[in-house]
């Protein structure tokens, strides 16, 4: 399989098998552009609104509609989409369930400032720290 085609074909997998592939398959869907469908899919999943996740993104509402018609994502938005969904995948992994992850995503977090978790996910220091603090409520030690 050639790496245009293996990019293509991570670039348009569902939420759930996006991080199935290879690191190599991961960079080269970012470089393609992600397919719009797994926004939709990442919004759908985290229960939030068009507009709170343009901001988690940093899309512009208007830009979003774009790239809705267009259908795919730009490198820089796949890459920061990307970085919401591992959260979100690791806060499923952790909490057990999409509905006890999305809970805890969206309520103000003292360890961030009395932010969510999501809101700290909109640059990836916060993501990292968002890992960090699910890595510890994995481990049992409270945040």
């Amino acid at each position: 399989m050639s790496s245009s085609t293996s990019a293509g074909a991570a670039a348009s997998l569902p939420f759930t098998d996006l991080e199935a592939g290879t690191p190599i398959d991961t960079i080269n869907a970012i470089r393609e552009g992600l397919s719009f469908d797994v926004l939709v899919d990442l919004k759908e999943r985290l229960d939030v609104t068009d507009a709170v996740l343009a901001e988690i993104v940093r899309i512009p509402k208007r830009t979003l509609s774009r790239r809705r018609s267009e259908g795919r994502l730009r490198p820089d938005e796949s890459e920061r989409v990307l970085r919401v969904l591992r959260v979100a995948r690791h806060a499923e992994r952790v909490m057990g369930s999409i509905e006890e992850a999305r809970q805890w995503m969206q309520e103000p977090n003292f360890a961030l400032g009395d932010e969510t978790p999501l809101q700290f996910c909109d640059t990836g220091p916060g993501a990292r720290r968002v890992d960090q603090l699910l890595g510890q409520l994995a481990h049992g030690i409270s945040t």
